[in-house]
């Protein structure tokens, strides 16, 4: 019992110490004390110590095992309240936008940018449901399920998608949180050719670059669009939150992020991660 409740494990070898301790104060006096007395006071003390040595036996097979945590994954209960959440999240908030798309009159011009606003809001539900899941898969997994929820976003807006994602044998794909970020950088990109880009085109690329020490992963999100407005500095220091985040983003995945020209006036969201075995 104690094993499994650290506190009160603890706070039960605290109250042996105690009683140990009080017990060795008064043999001190055993002088002026009748040896009956010492005797059932001795008989207290090698009782104590040896409840306490026990309890301490416990826990040295555990802390010879006890290794520093190499990992962030989450425990089974914090998996199993997120999937909860995510489930919620699907089944009360994803129906109530449906719903609430399903009383739009579709064949109102005015009601347009409102039909609009509530299908970015549905997709950016559901991809916040996938990243809710899955801490442990790779980033060709995480793009796939992306892919999955955008297209029928972009062949209603009518932009064609060119997907490149390729694997290499010798070298690790990213996975856990390294790929979670990338494909959050990913989801805001397309988000921003959706909203403002006026692309008609769209790519997806993922490559290994090769090089010392493995070489590293290029992703890219390229679009024909409108580009970076021409007051935006092209590193993109002045490009808003969404560009700040996805630096964030990447530094957190070991990467860089890079704002490039694209197909014409276009622009290519770039991020270089280095391999790590």
């Amino acid at each position: 019992m104690f094993r499994t409740r650290p506190p009160a494990y603890a706070l039960a070898c605290v109250a042996l110490w105690l009683i140990q301790l009080a017990v060795n104060v008064l043999l001190v006096y055993t002088d002026q004390l009748a040896h009956a007395s010492a005797h059932w006071w001795l008989l207290l003390n090698l009782v104590t110590t040896v409840v306490l040595g026990v309890l301490i036996l416990l826990q040295v097979p555990r802390a010879l095992q006890w290794r520093p945590r190499r990992s962030t994954r989450p425990s089974y209960e914090l998996k199993l309240e997120r999937q909860r959440i995510a489930r919620d999240l699907h089944d009360q908030v994803g129906s109530q936008l449906v719903h609430a798309m399903a009383l739009v009159d579709q064949h109102n011009p005015a009601m347009q940018p409102l039909t609009k606003a509530l299908g970015h809001c549905l997709l950016d539900l559901r991809l916040l449901v996938d990243s809710m899941d899955g801490d442990d898969d790779a980033l060709t997994d995480r793009l796939a399920r992306l892919r999955h929820r955008i297209q029928p976003s972009l062949d209603q807006r009518g932009i064609a998608l060119e997907w490149d994602v390729m694997l290499a044998d010798d070298a690790p794909m990213p996975v856990g949180a390294p790929a979670r970020e990338l494909t959050v950088i990913v989801q805001e990109a397309m988000s921003n050719v959706l909203q403002h880009s006026g692309a008609t085109a769209v790519a997806i690329r993922l490559q290994h670059v090769p090089g010392d020490d493995g070489g590293a992963w290029r992703l890219q999100i390229v679009d024909n669009g409108k580009g970076l407005p021409a007051t935006t500095a092209p590193t993109g220091h002045a490009a808003g939150h969404g560009v700040a985040g996805m630096r964030v983003r990447a530094a957190k995945a070991g990467g860089q992020l890079e704002l490039l020209p694209g197909v014409g006036q276009g622009l290519c969201v770039q991020v270089t991660v280095p391999v790590r075995s």
